[in-house]
């Protein structure tokens, strides 16, 4: 289908803010309380945390994962950046609306 693929993204993205959720919130925290946080398998949550770490919106410490250099501008910019995709999926409906 269309939209196969970007329905799997959002889904990634809804489980990485998850886990960035419990990790800014919880931090430091390691994989196994964190998959019992978010409900997730570890292996998910291991997953979740490799894209986050690249992003540097987490970092490893001693004790578990903890909040990145990155994840300040992160949440500053979420609202504009969720606020941009809004306005895309609007026009492509207003486009599927025309036919």
């Amino acid at each position: 289908m269309l939209f196969d693929q970007i329905n799997k993204e959002l889904e990634l993205a809804e489980r990485h803010l998850m886990v960035l959720k419990v990790v800014v919130k919880r931090g430091p925290i390691g994989i196994l309380k964190l998959a019992e946080e978010t409900g997730m398998p570890t292996h998910k949550v291991r997953y979740s945390l490799r894209v986050l770490e690249q992003e540097q919106l987490i970092k490893p410490s001693s004790h578990g994962a903890v909040a990145g250099d990155s994840v300040e501008q992160f949440v500053s910019d979420f609202e504009i950046d969720i606020d941009e995709l809004i306005s895309i999926a609007e026009v492509v409906k207003d486009i599927g609306k025309s036919f």
